[in-house]
């Protein structure tokens, strides 16, 4: 029987502790995991990786933030259909609503969420 591919997550987060903290915990779940710093390179490297679901911070370096990244992403024929899972500290009303109506699936601000719930989430969004 052939072994199952694994679900690909890609990760874009400037802060290098929650980085790694959030693709260690993905790998140990059994999720294949890539990552990008920064907006730019983000959006370059989506759609060479072809991933099953980006996890998204809305601050990053570059010059272009995580708006700007899943604006990109939901322009792409290639890559508009890639459920993103929104992971800030911005929480404000607008962030949220500006996020969903760029295509976000869901939108967690960082303070309220455990590595533990982003795994639940990331878990059903993929269903």
């Amino acid at each position: 029987m052939a072994e199952e591919k694994k679900k690909k997550i890609f990760i874009v987060e400037d802060d290098e502790f929650l980085r790694s903290l959030n693709a260690k915990k993905l790998e140990d779940e059994g999720y294949e995991v890539a990552v990008a710093i920064d907006g730019p390179s983000a959006i370059t490297a989506i759609p060479e990786n072809a991933p099953d679901l980006i996890f998204l911070d809305l601050l990053l370096p570059g010059g272009k933030d995580g708006f700007d990244v899943l604006a990109a992403i939901k322009a792409d024929e290639k890559t508009k259909n890639i459920p993103v899972i929104v992971f800030s500290n911005l929480g404000q009303k607008e962030d949220i609503k500006r996020a969903r109506d760029l295509g976000a699936e869901d939108f967690l601000v960082k303070a309220n969420f455990t590595l533990d719930d982003v795994v639940v989430k990331i878990k059903e969004a993929l269903k």
